[in-house]
């Protein structure tokens, strides 16, 4: 894809993406136990500069995981009362590293001052509780489904470049050159 051609493309596709993210209130979290085996749950999310911020409980099993596992993949998805199609719903999933953030530490003031200022009062109150854990979760690569044949890969060291994603007969996606 030539220079111009990717710039339109990010130019468009980067406030869509910003727009979806603001909208989203949940992360869907995929994690793995120490034993290897995968648990799906969900947690609320703010975003700051660093990444996801998430508060979750040592208690629950996904808060388990991210103790022993920090590497997690991470989904935002349309809801399905809004969506054209159910096979087609937008989604926006980041690999990610969660990195526990401690307590009285500006980041951790940061992280919580934003799920309060997202979530009210019922954020501060958990940030309070000796169970639960900040966590920034950290974005390394991600995918953009629009739709059908709407696929775009972001990378890029502050996640602002997009390829768009082709099928290659057998299952696999890569970055459309042209």
């Amino acid at each position: 894809m030539d220079n111009q051609k990717q710039q339109r493309l990010q130019e468009r596709l980067l406030p869509e993406m910003e727009e979806f993210k603001a909208a989203c209130q949940t992360l869907m979290l995929a994690t793995l136990g120490a034993d290897g085996q995968p648990n799906v749950s969900y947690a609320p999310f703010a975003q700051g500069e660093q990444g996801f911020f998430i508060m979750v409980s040592d208690i629950a099993r996904h808060g388990m995981n991210l103790k022993v596992n920090k590497q997690l993949s991470v989904m935002m998805v349309q809801d399905e009362a809004s969506a054209k199609s159910i096979y087609g719903r937008k989604r926006l999933t980041f690999d990610v590293t969660a990195e526990l953030i401690e307590r009285d530490t500006p980041v951790f003031r940061q992280g919580a001052a934003a799920l309060a200022q997202r979530f009210g009062e019922i954020a501060d109150n958990l940030a309070q509780l000796a169970d639960f854990n900040l966590y920034c979760l950290k974005p390394s690569k991600g995918l953009f489904v629009k739709g059908f044949g709407q696929a775009f890969a972001i990378g890029g060291k502050d996640l602002n470049s997009v390829s768009w994603m082709t099928g290659d007969g057998k299952g696999h996606g890569h970055a459309r050159s042209a």
